[in-house]
């Protein structure tokens, strides 16, 4: 079995130590979606939402949660965010959103692509709940990376 690098020789949680990795350029792409119910779906095609402007919303909550995303993750590192992009598709009632991390930084963006993601559609639910609580949130996954030691992710569903 592979060595696990968050665990120390005594068997504990512990920070990996990323001092002496060279930075390099890095990207994350994460993805999810959410299946809307038909009032909401109705609701923000005709950007009659009551709490607003449910894409705008979700985009500025997801960077705001990219850029914490150390501080839900016990064993992330902070990281110097150089961009970070949200995108929506609608297919239907079902919205995909994309999220994008992009930065030069000794660790990698995943964990921040996953909480911009994850973060987007929970707004999403938040801001029509009040229309339809029978929302199905899914799929979420790590679409690419590249960067590091490791090199380069991609999905292959």
């Amino acid at each position: 079995m592979k060595k696990m690098s968050h665990i120390d020789e005594k068997g504990n949680a512990r920070m990996v130590d990323v001092s002496s990795k060279e930075p390099t350029e890095r990207t994350a792409v994460a993805s999810g979606c959410i299946k809307l119910g038909r009032n909401a779906s109705a609701a923000i095609e005709d950007d009659s939402v009551p709490k607003g402007d449910v894409f705008s919303t979700a985009r500025i909550g997801a960077i705001t949660a990219v850029k914490r995303t150390w501080e839900t993750i016990p064993l992330c590192h902070p990281l110097r965010i150089g961009g970070v992009e949200i995108d929506f598709n609608r297919d239907g009632n079902t919205v995909e959103a994309t999220c994008t991390v992009k930065g030069v930084e000794s660790t990698g963006f995943e964990m921040e692509a996953l909480i911009g993601v994850t973060t987007a559609l929970l707004i999403i639910y938040d801001m029509t709940k009040a229309l339809d609580r029978g929302m199905e949130i899914g799929e979420v996954r790590l679409i690419r990376k590249s960067g590091g030691k490791s090199g380069e992710y991609r999905w292959q569903g």
